[in-house]
């Protein structure tokens, strides 16, 4: 019996049972990469997907803290336009009362002017040209529209001051004397307030009242 070929039968079986054994492990091997690419892949994926939804949950929660925000701006701007409104209306009734005030006080302050020019002309003849002046200033005032009414109620009860302080106090001074021939001279005044008003010549020979 020829051993020989029994002995190559051996080997050439055992090399072909090998070739056999190494597919189906070569196969298992690809399919086990092919799993863990898909995993990996899947994973990634997942990543992503949390990555995306913790980002949409963060701009979520901006969102609702915006709108918060914006919900207390908005009822902040309510209540200022509201306190707006209102003081917008009682400028109004303001306005509205300041016109109704003129109408009223300016013929008033009209009437206080007149009846200080007829006090002065009935008054003792003391500083004649600046109580004139005076009074046709505020008479000029009246008109003026630039002029407030306020301002111009204070510049009467100034000249209503003035023409009352006369009455309690003691004045000299030298001006000129009218005289019947329409001519003048000059002597010394003195003022009891408006109880006497005197007068002296300079050289004072002359005195009268």
């Amino acid at each position: 019996m020829n051993r020989f070929p029994l002995r190559s039968l051996a080997v050439a079986l055992m090399l072909s049972s090998g070739s056999l054994a190494a597919a189906p492990l070569d196969a298992a091997l690809d399919e086990s990469q092919r799993l863990a690419a898909e995993a990996k892949a899947s994973q990634g994926r997942v990543e992503q997907l949390d990555d995306a939804s913790r980002e949409m949950l963060n701009e979520y929660r901006n969102a609702l803290q915006q709108a918060e925000a914006l919900k207390g701006y908005n009822s902040q701007l309510r209540d200022l336009v509201e306190a707006q409104r209102k003081e917008l209306t009682s400028y109004q009734k303001q306005l509205d009362g300041i016109e109704r005030t003129q109408e009223a006080v300016s013929p008033q302050m009209v009437k206080m002017v007149e009846v200080l020019g007829e006090f002065i002309a009935a008054d003792l003849p003391f500083l004649p040209e600046e109580r004139e002046d005076r009074l046709a200033q505020l008479q000029d005032l009246l008109p003026r529209a630039d002029v407030s009414l306020a301002d111009k109620y204070r510049r009467i009860l100034e000249a209503y001051q003035i023409e009352s302080d006369y009455g309690r106090t003691l004045e000299a001074w030298r001006g000129e004397l009218n005289q019947a021939d329409g001519g003048s001279r000059s002597v010394e005044f003195l003022r009891l307030g408006r109880s006497m008003l005197y007068y002296q010549t300079l050289d004072a020979h002359e005195s009268g009242w």
